[in-house]
């Protein structure tokens, strides 16, 4: 006999649940959340099916706005993103890694409360070898009226931010999204096609026992950079290590790093850990988009326990200069990724 889900609710109930604590809600934002959580489904049908459908594997032949070169499922991804959320008038300014400018949307047919920054499919260089990918979005209200709204709508800080989630396409397909009020996880049901609540508050744990970074890049770190992981590896009882405030006792952290944010960020969520994507001699300012990754899942960390910092000061109170600016990250468990802060910060000297 088949199996009861232990949770049916659904992700459109859980939301609809969260309007009626505002009376005065007009279900914009949750027919917002609904076509998000349509298009998760088409493109993790697709994802899934990568390998035996002719032309969703492989690269297009042409490169994104940061000289990345665009996977054919990066492009199909962005399409149903855009269509979707385009369809309703809920959106009045779409942006994505994807592209090299902001869509303004139609907004004839509805209100156009809302901008959507978003990374259509994270990871996507990985998806020929089967490794988990995702997509990450956030939402900010625009603060002008809808007849002349602009840039300055688009380029605000993630504590602006209404809400934001990401979407991992694994070993099943898993939507977390926090609108303020706690961190929610919901699994796909492929039998009934709907995202069913799966992990309802999650909370990180204030420290973990996992780093993931990319540690080929070590010759790229600046020192503060190279000590902080020396840190985290061999932990302040090592002989290798000259500091006696590192996070961990003993041998240290675990490395995991499996090279897509989303799997990273999402193992480090539910475990403990923190993710680092330091500067690099070729990236000073740092590589990940500011609008479309880092701040939405730093919404999420700290909606769950953890921080989000840039190296010197948390991430969501960055102003953007523009829509595809770059930061360092470094975020995950509050006290592994505040020690990291405070590392960074401290004069060269005392490294």
């Amino acid at each position: 006999m088949t199996k009861i889900p232990k949770n049916l609710q659904t992700i459109e109930s859980h939301v609809l649940d969260l309007q009626r604590l505002h009376p005065s809600a007009s279900g914009d934002f949750t027919s917002l959340l609904n076509d998000i959580s349509f298009a998760a489904k088409v493109v993790s049908r697709d994802v899934t099916k990568a390998g035996l459908v002719e032309d969703l594997l492989g690269a297009t032949g042409q490169e994104n706005v940061q000289g990345e070169v665009i996977q054919k499922l990066d492009e199909f991804a962005n399409n149903v993103f855009l269509k979707c959320l385009g369809r309703r008038g809920q959106v009045c300014i779409m942006g994505s890694e994807e592209l090299a400018d902001p869509v303004f949307a139609d907004t004839s047919q509805g209100t156009g409360k809302y901008i959507v920054v978003f990374d259509p499919l994270d990871g996507s260089s990985n998806i020929d070898a089967n490794v988990s990918v995702g997509t990450i979005f956030g939402i900010w209200k625009r603060k002008s009226q809808l007849a002349h709204v602009n840039q300055d709508d688009l380029l605000q800080p993630g504590s602006e931010m209404v809400a934001a989630g990401y979407i991992i396409y694994g070993s099943s397909t898993m939507f977390v999204y926090t609108a303020g009020s706690g961190v929610h996880g919901f699994t796909l049901d492929p039998g009934i096609g709907e995202f069913l609540l799966s992990h309802e508050n999650i909370m990180t744990p204030f420290t973990g026992k996992i780093y993931s970074v990319n540690e080929a890049y070590e010759p790229r770190w600046s020192p503060r950079v190279r000590e902080v992981l020396r840190q985290l590896k061999y932990g302040r009882d090592s002989k290798k290590s000259t500091r006696r405030d590192a996070p961990t006792d003993g041998a240290g952290m675990s490395s995991r790093y499996i090279g897509s944010l989303v799997a990273d960020f999402h193992r480090n969520l539910l475990y403990g850990g923190v993710y680092l994507y330091p500067p690099t001699t070729e990236y000073p300012k740092g590589k990940l988009r500011l609008m479309c990754e880092a701040a939405p899942l730093a919404m999420i960390v700290e909606n769950a326990g953890g921080y989000a910092s840039d190296g010197s000061g948390s991430i969501l109170d960055i102003v953007p200069e523009d829509l595809h600016m770059r930061v360092p990250l470094y975020i995950g468990s509050r006290g592994d990724a505040l020690w990291i802060e405070k590392m960074l910060g401290e004069d060269p000297a005392a490294l």
